[in-house]
């Protein structure tokens, strides 16, 4: 074995230091993945109504972010600031459990077809691969809750909440209302999850490498800290990547097509009514609450890891 590899610290799922292993420590890691991103998008509900807002309506919404949030309590009360909070918290329970535990599953099963070698020369490519694969299945359980939560903010009189939401656009337009976004939603949130992932793995592996020491022998608050440095990285990266197909997928849940319209017909429409200055409507709004709650997501994951004891998964780098 070449001395990159010997000098690469390959933990196994199996790995010493947990006694967890195949469904049951796949199941933490879901567990894990479902909590952190449940909590932080729960919590960044009122920055997500405000982006939301801006991106719907920028004529009315064109202040910036601070106004907006100003503009939507004046108008509707600071209630309003809540409106979708339980499609968030459900919906993104699913998907990172979805995306998380995928994303780790995943990652082991590339390394054992490529083998650890091949893996770790690789490593970047095997993060895209993992990522992007788990986020399709993430988006499956997270598209129904997305569209209600999009509704209900874009129009609040539509309904009361989640389950009143979800119930009329089922009863009013049929199961396919909640997939018409699917498409958006692929091509937002896939190469979102993969910027996510690619940049916390290779920003966390280069301060490890700066500081010279391994995980393993970091306190509990460092490793916690390093999470959450390059998780606001990740997230930075990812908002930028994904805004304009996070644009459309806000503009196309908004109202029902016209008769006969198919999804990729209204894709183009709204596409060509954006234009690229359009498209990145609401970014800053939406940098501060991807930037956030990835650093919360990476943080928070790594935590309930550490208590729940599945301090296994699979690290292929050279510093780790």
């Amino acid at each position: 074995m070449s001395g990159k590899i010997q000098e690469a610290k390959i933990a196994a799922v199996e790995a010493v230091g947990t006694r967890h292993t195949g469904l049951d420590l796949y199941a933490r890691f879901a567990f894990a993945g479902a909590v952190c991103c449940s909590i932080t998008h729960g919590a960044l509900t009122p920055v997500d109504v405000v982006k939301t807002r801006i991106q719907l309506d920028p004529a009315k919404y064109n202040k910036g972010m601070v106004h907006a949030f100003r503009s939507v309590v004046s108008t509707e009360g600071a209630g309003a600031l809540l409106t979708g909070f339980g499609p968030t918290a459900a919906g993104y329970f699913l998907q990172g459990g979805f995306k998380f535990g995928g994303y780790e599953l995943f990652k082991k099963t590339w390394i054992d077809i490529l083998g650890v070698e091949a893996a770790i020369n690789n490593r970047t490519a095997v993060y895209l691969a993992s990522s992007a694969m788990a986020e399709f299945f993430a988006d499956i359980a997270l598209c129904p809750l997305e569209a209600t939560r999009i509704r209900l903010v874009s129009q609040p009189t539509f309904a009361s909440g989640l389950i009143s939401g979800f119930g009329k656009i089922y009863s009013q337009e049929g199961i396919g209302a909640f997939y018409s976004g699917f498409g958006p939603i692929l091509f937002k949130q896939v190469p979102y999850t993969m910027a996510k992932f690619v940049v916390y793995e290779r920003v966390s592996e280069l301060i490890y490498k700066r500081i010279a020491t391994p995980k393993s022998e970091l306190s509990n608050g460092a490793n916690t800290a390093i999470n959450l440095g390059s998780g606001l990285a990740a997230g930075i990266a990812a908002a930028i990547i994904s805004q304009p197909a996070d644009t459309m997928l806000s503009k196309i849940n908004k109202t029902r097509g016209l008769p006969g319209e198919s999804t990729t017909s209204r894709l183009f429409k709204i596409a060509k009514e954006l234009g690229i200055k359009g498209s990145f409507g609401g970014l800053g709004a939406r940098i501060v609450m991807v930037g956030t709650l990835t650093a919360g997501q990476f943080a928070i994951y790594g935590d309930i890891k550490r208590i729940l004891g599945a301090t296994g998964g699979v690290e292929i780098s050279a510093a780790k």
